[in-house]
């Protein structure tokens, strides 16, 4: 038992920690724990349309993220009329097609600014976890990632919401972990990546808001982990990730969660909001589920994001707001070091590679920043139509996807 235990702990460490050099893969929405960070060497800054290695058109739209694991780069997209589900698996080297499915759903509203593909899939190097929802059914399915063949598929009830799904699986160990937080029955749960077997279910308030944030891992000083959620209902929580058991929990958030949890510097931060804006973004030392409880450390409430995560790089933490404003403060204390306008609007998230910052706006531009205490601009690159989505980057390219296209830039 001891052994199996130490394996399954091995397996999580190395599904969490993977390394950030310019060869690591990108299995999740924002990579190794959701952080967003990569030190590649060979991303441009700046560049045009002729230094693409590909650009692909995808079928339909999507707000969602590619996901990418040795040379295989999976993107989903959805029909807007007939809300059928696409996914496809591309060669990373030339950009051709490996593999495609499609799965026939039932059209139903969504809100204007979200998809029938805002869900990120995620990858632990065998499979491919795919999610959506319709009201009636919340489906989590899982494909062989070198054929694109059905493993198995659970159905997790109706789902219920104003605006639609948009939350993203993660993998931890052998177990692909889901959030069902919504105005109808919701839980957190987690399933074996092999089999599809419910390994445990934590029951959650329902009827609230639904949340939208994909969660991340703690790690404490004692090696212990926690999966963190947010959540309007439960804040941000901590829960033991082998039972399903909800160590602490702490309420910071009356709006909907959309953003996703980061963790830096012994704190988890988070944000919620409304109508584009957030309230504020939160930091919070989190508890252990006995000798600790968790407080907030402070909050930052001036351009607060909502549906936007921030990133962290070094000591500094950059909060970039949906409406366009960056600002840049201390980790530690959250001092604000700069605050600029640097754009028309963001839905996807920002991401590291070395010492800049790659963040899309909406309708199209990639901003690049310098990660820095001084705010400096270094690039603007039209990418020619909208874009929601958030970068990512493996073995030294990065992959940008707008509303219909998928494209890889950079190399060694």
């Amino acid at each position: 038992m001891f052994q199996s235990c130490m394996l399954r702990t091995f397996a999580a460490l190395a599904t969490l920690f993977a390394s950030a050099a310019g060869g690591e893969d990108w299995t999740r929405f924002r990579g190794a724990n959701g952080a967003g960070q990569s030190d590649a060497e060979s991303i441009p800054t700046e560049w045009t349309e002729e230094d693409y290695n590909w650009q692909v058109e995808l079928p339909g739209i999507g707000h969602s993220s590619p996901v990418i694991y040795k040379d295989k780069v999976i993107a989903t997209s959805g029909d807007a009329d007939s809300a059928t589900r696409y996914i496809t698996c591309r060669r990373a080297s030339d950009g051709s097609e490996i593999w495609s499915r499609q799965f026939a759903s039932a059209a139903h509203h969504v809100h204007t600014r979200n998809s029938y593909a805002s869900s990120t899939p995620a990858l632990d190097g065998k499979h491919v976890f795919f999610t959506w929802a319709t009201p009636e059914s919340y489906v989590l399915l899982a494909l062989d990632l070198e054929d694109g063949s059905e493993a198995w598929r659970v159905n997790l009830g109706p789902f219920k919401s104003q605006h639609g799904f948009a939350a993203s699986p993660i993998v931890y160990g052998d177990s692909v972990i889901v959030a069902n937080e919504q105005l109808g029955e919701s839980f957190l749960a987690a399933y074996d990546c092999k089999t599809g077997v419910e390994k445990w279910r934590c029951r959650r308030e329902g009827g609230v808001q639904t949340a939208y944030s994909v969660p991340c891992v703690f790690r404490g000083e004692d090696g212990s982990e926690q999966l963190i959620f947010h959540s309007t209902a439960h804040g941000i929580s901590g829960i033991n990730p082998e039972t399903g058991e909800e160590l602490w929990s702490i309420d910071v958030f009356n709006k909907r969660c959309v953003g996703s949890p980061v963790v830096a510097g012994g704190l988890i931060f988070g944000s919620s909001g409304q109508g584009g804006s957030g309230e504020a973004l939160v930091a919070v030392k989190p508890g252990n589920g006995s000798t600790r409880k968790p407080e907030i450390a402070y909050e930052i409430k001036k351009s607060a994001p909502y549906v936007v995560t921030p990133i962290v790089y070094r000591d500094l933490i950059f909060v970039w707001h949906d409406g366009g404003v960056v600002s840049c403060h201390d980790v530690a204390d959250g001092k604000l070091r700069w605050r600029q306008r640097v754009g028309r609007g963001f839905s996807g998230s920002p991401i590291r590679i070395g010492s800049n910052l790659y963040g899309i706006t909406e309708d199209g531009q990639v901003v690049v920043l310098a990660a820095g205490p001084e705010f400096r601009p270094l690039a603007r690159n039209e990418l020619g139509e909208p874009s929601r989505a958030t970068p990512a980057v493996a073995d030294g390219r990065l992959y940008l996807r707008t509303e219909t296209k998928l494209i890889s830039l950079g190399g060694r």
